[in-house]
């Protein structure tokens, strides 16, 4: 084959894959059975063939025989399992025991990396992971089979992302001991991201122009929030929600970002100010959609089904794996190749 060819196994929006393709990777084949995020990956990755299925009903075999490809041949499996099972939000920092089947799904990655027998394996999830028993076994087949790993927690803000997100970023290599991307002294701030989106093409971007709607009170609530970094703690105890005064809480909710610091973690609920620090620096608002995606590092001309409406959209954004991060993994892995 004449290029560097990859899988991506659980593709969502294609953030992955995007930083894969910008590495030099040729992204053959992706798996998502969430159609909203496979008609998103069709938006804007036409070329990879895409399954729509549960991948614990997809067989490699299934895939090796369409695309014509043999145990050995490929130059990186990677993927990013849903992460929710073993967050610290969902589990109250470990001290829940959650059962969500999806933490199988590491299984099922193994299974994958046993055909396909890839020169080079790249996973991708939340730090809560490496305390899991799913992730030990993991790490022990892959050591069975021949491969030489390292993995480590690194933050988005260290490998050109304007946001700080700290996520475990393993990595295996057939032929040598793979080395973890160096990090970049440099960070971009919300400024850096924001400053650069093409004002123009903004005004006629349906992720950036919609309306928001809160009650008035929320509207006088978030007008009152101090601008670049203020915080609801600074409101007077007459502004202040009821559930905000019997208990602190999550204390970025209806925080303001700040100018020259990297975002908060873009997540699901990067468009709902009570879901976290996602008010805009100077404006009386949240960020919008294309806000929240540039701050996870996509290009601005990326673009996102709104097929399921705004929530569902920011949803697919906030779980995305920024660009810049998967790049940055990617280039330094292809060390290995060669």
């Amino acid at each position: 084959m004449s290029s560097l060819v990859a899988i991506d196994l659980f593709s969502g929006a294609g953030g992955l894959s995007k930083g894969l393709d910008l590495a030099g990777f040729s992204v053959i084949a992706g798996i998502e059975n969430d159609w909203l995020s496979i008609e998103t990956y069709k938006l804007n990755l036409s070329k990879t063939e895409l399954f729509n299925t549960d991948i614990r009903l997809l067989p490699p075999s299934d895939i090796a025989s369409k695309l014509d490809i043999a145990p050995g041949e490929l130059d990186l499996l990677a993927g990013c399992p849903p992460c929710q099972s073993f967050s610290a939000l969902r589990t109250r920092n470990g001290s829940i025991n959650n059962n969500d089947p999806s933490k199988e799904l590491i299984a099922v990655f193994t299974e994958y990396v046993d055909f396909f027998y890839p020169k080079t394996v790249l996973l991708e999830n939340v730090p809560g992971i490496s305390k899991s028993k799913q992730f030990v076994r993991f790490c022990r087949s892959l050591s069975r089979l021949g491969y030489h790993y390292t993995y480590d927690i690194l933050d988005a803000c260290n490998y050109s992302v304007p946001q700080r997100r700290k996520r475990l970023v393993f990595i295996a290599s057939r032929s040598s001991p793979p080395k973890i991307a160096p990090r970049d002294d440099h960070t971009f701030s919300v400024n850096d991201a924001l400053s650069s989106l093409d004002v123009q093409k903004l005004s006629s971007d349906p992720l950036h122009n919609y309306q928001q709607h809160r009650s008035e009170r929320i509207r006088r609530l978030i007008k009152a929030i101090p601008k670049d970094g203020g915080s609801r703690k600074e409101l007077p105890d007459e502004m202040k929600l009821n559930c905000h005064k019997l208990t602190m809480g999550y204390t970025d909710v209806y925080g303001r970002m700040s100018w020259n610091n990297p975002a908060p973690t873009i997540t699901g609920g990067c468009i709902n100010p009570s879901r976290g620090r996602f008010l805009h620096p100077s404006e009386d608002r949240a960020i919008t959609l294309r806000e929240a995606a540039t701050l996870q590092g996509f290009p601005q001309d990326y673009q996102f089904s709104l097929a399921k409406g705004y929530h569902s959209t920011a949803q697919m954004i906030g779980n995305a794996f920024p660009p810049p991060f998967a790049f940055a993994i990617a280039k330094h892995l292809k060390q290995s190749l060669f």
